[in-house]
């Protein structure tokens, strides 16, 4: 796996929420947007799982909740989907967090009460990503 390989998923799973985003909209439940980005990540050939659960594990103690994650693509990128007015730190560091946990490279952090997707899109990666070779 390398950093351009990791881009290019990244760059086809914004379009897959281009394409949700043109036809239904901004304004919705997240819950809309999750279950047709599912759809339409999986009609792009992508593997894509919907709401899977990340294990906490403090000082050796399972926590009897685990994280649960939006989507999971390529079981590489995590995929944080919002509908919200506005980006807030605290949504970052949810993701950043994640990351870590689930061992993953990147996040995309995608909001859909936008007029424009890629534009209010937040990709944010981590040392793993930074460890991959370029290309």
């Amino acid at each position: 796996m390398t950093q351009k390989e990791v881009n290019d998923l990244s760059y086809h799973i914004v379009g897959c929420a281009i394409e949700v985003h043109k036809i239904l909209g901004p304004g919705l439940l997240e819950a809309v947007y999750e279950a047709c980005m599912l759809l339409e990540l999986r009609n792009a050939g992508l593997e894509a799982a919907r709401q899977v659960r990340i294990p906490i594990v403090y000082k050796g103690t399972p926590l009897i909740h685990p994280l649960k994650i939006d989507l999971l693509v390529n079981n590489l990128i995590i995929v944080e989907l919002k509908s919200v007015e506005s980006i807030l730190p605290v949504f970052k560091a949810q993701l950043l967090s994640y990351m870590a946990l689930a061992q993953k490279p990147k996040g995309l952090l995608i909001n859909f009460n936008t007029n424009n997707i890629v534009k209010s899109t937040v990709p944010l990666v981590n040392t793993l990503f930074s460890n991959l070779p370029k290309s």
